[in-house]
């Protein structure tokens, strides 16, 4: 929220028709929106209710986002568009030897559609030009892992829940 480094050089995004924002506090609905989508799969299998997954997700999402601010205070926190419409959000540190994705995620429609590759390449050769590799930490069960292995990341270290993966500089 503090900062925003700009896309500059961000081709292949700009290519597949991706433009970006700053986000701001009016975005925290939609934002929640998109944090939301990606739980859907793992809540269908609850027997709660959609107003107590509705909470659960809410409570979620607030803890997420308190944490992310908290640990990530020079990070960037865009809103991802397309033709207009906000479709996603992209949470990225950039340290002195990393750039570290703290977040990624499209809402469903525009999921398996290249959009992520199309980011997440720009985002490695912008850290590679720098001389840095890129990391995030992905769920074990997460279906954007095969992605993430076929653009070069690797598991770095198991977090349990979680593993950091890394895209080292060629």
């Amino acid at each position: 929220m503090r900062h925003f480094h700009g896309v500059a050089g961000w081709a292949r995004a700009a290519t597949a028709g991706l433009t970006f924002r700053p986000m701001t506090d009016t975005d925290l609905p939609f934002l929640a929106r998109v944090y939301a989508s990606t739980r859907t799969e793992e809540l269908s299998v609850t027997s709660w209710t959609e107003a107590q997954k509705t909470a659960f997700l809410d409570m979620q999402f607030r803890a997420q986002h308190a944490h992310y601010i908290k640990h990530y205070p020079n990070a960037d926190w865009l809103v991802i568009m397309r033709d207009g419409d906000d479709i996603g959000r992209l949470y990225i540190e950039r340290w002195p030897t990393q750039h570290r994705i703290i977040d990624i995620a499209l809402l469903p429609t525009y999921r398996g559609r290249g959009l992520g590759a199309a980011l997440l390449g720009d985002l490695i050769d912008e850290a590679w030009l720098a001389g840095k590799s890129v990391s995030i930490h992905v769920e074990k069960n997460n279906p954007a892992r095969q992605l993430y292995a076929r653009l070069g990341f690797a598991v770095a270290e198991d977090k349990g829940v979680y593993d950091l993966m890394v895209c080292p500089p060629r």
